[in-house]
């Protein structure tokens, strides 16, 4: 048993790149699932996909300037997927259509122009961007996931009040006094902040995975939002662990390795969970 746990588990975290990729995973498994779960309390699960593609002109363009450097496309990321939230937020306004439907028209737009300017660069490796390298994350691409992710946890605290109430009951917060529209536009922000971290390791399509697969897999397990939160979390961390060691023994892509054992928690949950699960709505399973 204790040789298993060695080989198995602990013997592949001594190589320096698996550490990196660990440590850059498990930061953003604290913050991106609390985003989640407001996400899904929200009803808006798909705006953070809109989001991992609004980001990617951005992306393209800081590579283009400043080459290869996380720096310049961490920055360029961020201010495209603010300019794609905040365009979307306007049309919706300005015509009193759907939200969604604005993000779907600005994004598509984005992913369109992203794109094009990725595979027009010589060099620029569209795969990367797309699909990230958890195993190629370095200490500068650390040091921005973390720091990111300190930041978003820290703004989420700052905010959580407030977005609670905005979440839970609009009308009431609009009631007394409450400025429900600045709640929201701190956590689009947080949202981006997160989308921009997780980039790097897991790319730009699939970035939300972390934060959506954990968020909404805690549904399953607990009605109340502090236990939503906890469980998205835990299993963002498992999933980080377990994703990465799936990945060095099966020789598999990290990035989608680690997804693939959020979705088997998800499906898990679906499943047997005790809330809202096929297991306490139907006699499928005793």
């Amino acid at each position: 048993m204790m040789t298993l746990l060695q080989h198995g588990v602990l013997a592949p975290f001594a190589f320096g790149f698996l550490r990196r990729a660990l440590a850059g995973c498990l930061a953003l498994s604290l913050v991106a699932p609390p985003l989640g779960v407001f996400l899904t309390l929200r009803r808006m699960s798909l705006t953070a996909d809109v989001l991992q593609h609004g980001i990617l002109p951005g992306v393209a363009v800081g590579a283009i300037l400043g080459g290869l450097s996380i720096w310049w496309m961490g920055v360029g990321g961020l201010i495209a997927g603010l300019i794609v939230a905040l365009l979307a937020a306007l049309i919706t306004r300005a015509t009193n259509g759907r939200e969604d439907s604005g993000f779907a028209g600005v994004y598509l737009l984005a992913l369109a122009i992203g794109v094009t300017l990725a595979t027009r660069e010589r060099g620029l490796d569209l795969t990367h961007l797309l699909f990230g390298s958890v195993l190629a994350v370095d200490d500068d691409a650390l040091r921005l996931m973390a720091g990111i992710s300190s930041l978003a946890l820290f703004g989420l605290a700052f905010i959580w009040r407030g977005l609670v109430l905005e979440s839970l009951d609009a009308g009431f917060l609009r009631a007394q006094g409450g400025m429900g529209g600045i709640w929201h536009a701190g956590f689009m922000a947080l949202v981006v902040l997160c989308v921009v971290g997780g980039f790097e390791a897991l790319g730009t399509l699939m970035s939300v995975g972390l934060m959506m697969l954990p968020a909404i897999a805690s549904r399953h397990w607990s009605q109340r939002l502090s236990g939503q939160v906890g469980v998205a979390v835990l299993i963002a961390l498992i999933s980080s662990c377990a994703g990465l060691l799936l990945s060095f023994h099966a020789n598999l892509p990290a990035g989608p390795a680690i997804l693939l054992v959020a979705g088997a928690v998800w499906i898990a949950s679906l499943l047997l969970g005790p809330e809202e699960s096929l297991r306490a709505r139907s006699r499928i399973f005793p």
